[in-house]
């Protein structure tokens, strides 16, 4: 009868420790594999996640599916800028009428550039990427693009844009804009646009420009004075709200809705992706910081 008894309770005891986790064989306990960490649901239409070290995909959401991309068309206008031979970053840009109207007519975002002012490619990259200026896009476009006249500089530099993509092995992206302001013709995917920040990320004028949450430019007027122009901040709101973000950059629009290719380093490793088509900006981070937080328990 006792030995029924331990018997029964060995029984049970067995019977515990595995639906704790744990199995008893042959004298030992061995540990049960942890489940792995289920994919979160996110808005954003479209998303997607890789190791930044390696290009591992770490998460997909129509990953490849073609989408209007907004003001993160920027990262490109960035990354061919800074991809321009002998590139004198402190070389001076006028602004012109042409920049001024095209915001207006746009209602565009804007780094609220003065006509007449003097302004160096280095300023100009970070009214670009902080406060999404479309003005500063137009002018970089104009400055690095070849042609006699302004539209045809404008259409050489999206042709740099285009031709940059290919390079980088892109089938599912297409610009047709220098800011995201297309005309029908202007997508990519989040695994493109993913690829094309990671791209940009190595150059380090690039990634010291995307982390920075506010910039204060002094430029030159007609008359030769300094103008302190007011603060530009970071549109990409995760630089303050998530630990680690070193980028880098939102988008927004009618047919994008609401768009962000993020980027954060912890423990020396480096998480990069794109939400595409959320439903705001708030909701936008927090795609965003649903899938980082995803990415770091998988790499």
């Amino acid at each position: 009868m006792k030995n029924g008894i331990q018997g029964i309770r060995l029984r049970r005891a067995t019977g515990a420790a595995v639906t704790t986790g744990a199995v008893i064989a042959s004298g030992f306990l061995y540990a049960a594999p942890a489940q792995a960490a289920a994919a979160p649901s996110i808005v954003a239409k479209g998303g997607f996640v890789m190791n930044d070290a390696n290009g591992k995909s770490l998460y997909t959401k129509a990953a490849d599916t073609r989408r209007s991309t907004g003001s993160t068309t920027k990262i490109m206008t960035a990354k061919v800028v800074l991809a321009q031979k002998n590139l004198n970053l402190d070389a001076k840009v006028t602004i012109q009428m042409a920049y001024s109207d095209y915001i207006v007519s746009k209602n565009a975002s804007s780094a609220r550039l003065i006509v007449g002012d003097k302004v160096t490619v280095r300023q100009l990259l970070y009214g670009l990427m902080l406060p999404s200026g479309c003005d500063a896009a137009y002018a970089l476009a104009d400055k690095f693009g070849t042609g006699s006249t302004r539209s045809a500089r404008v259409k050489s530099f999206i042709g740099k844009m285009n031709a940059e993509a290919k390079k980088l092995g892109l089938k599912n992206t297409h610009f047709d804009s220098f800011d995201g302001i297309g005309n029908g013709q202007n997508y990519s995917t989040p695994r493109d646009l993913t690829k094309i920040a990671s791209s940009a990320m190595k150059n380090s004028t690039f990634r010291t420009i995307v982390k920075t949450k506010k910039y204060t430019a002094k430029t030159t007027t007609k008359t030769g004075s300094t103008r302190t122009m007011a603060p530009w901040t970071n549109t990409n709101t995760l630089l303050s709200n998530y630990s680690g973000t070193i980028g880098v950059k939102t988008g927004s629009g009618s047919t994008s809705k609401y768009c962000l290719v993020f980027a954060a380093t912890r423990n020396g490793k480096t998480v990069i992706g794109t939400v595409l088509t959320s439903s705001s900006a708030a909701q936008r981070e927090t795609d965003a910081k649903k899938l980082l937080g995803y990415g770091f328990s998988k790499v």
